[in-house]
């Protein structure tokens, strides 16, 4: 399964910042836009993994 979103990535002085709108609370920065975007794919497969765990406890 795949999944996609836009992200939004901005230049902040010397780090680059990145959010998904999709995805609320996932974020990431690094120096370098690649870093930036590879640490928000961490921390969105983090949040979608929460909540399939969260999910799966509240149907049974």
């Amino acid at each position: 399964m795949r999944n996609q979103c836009t992200a939004i990535v901005e230049r902040d002085g010397p780090w680059y910042i990145a959010y998904c709108a999709g995805v609320p609370g996932a974020n990431g920065q690094g120096a370098s836009r690649e870093e930036c975007l590879a640490n928000l794919r961490d921390a969105i497969v983090l949040i979608l993994e929460h909540r399939r765990e969260v999910y799966a406890a509240t149907s049974t």
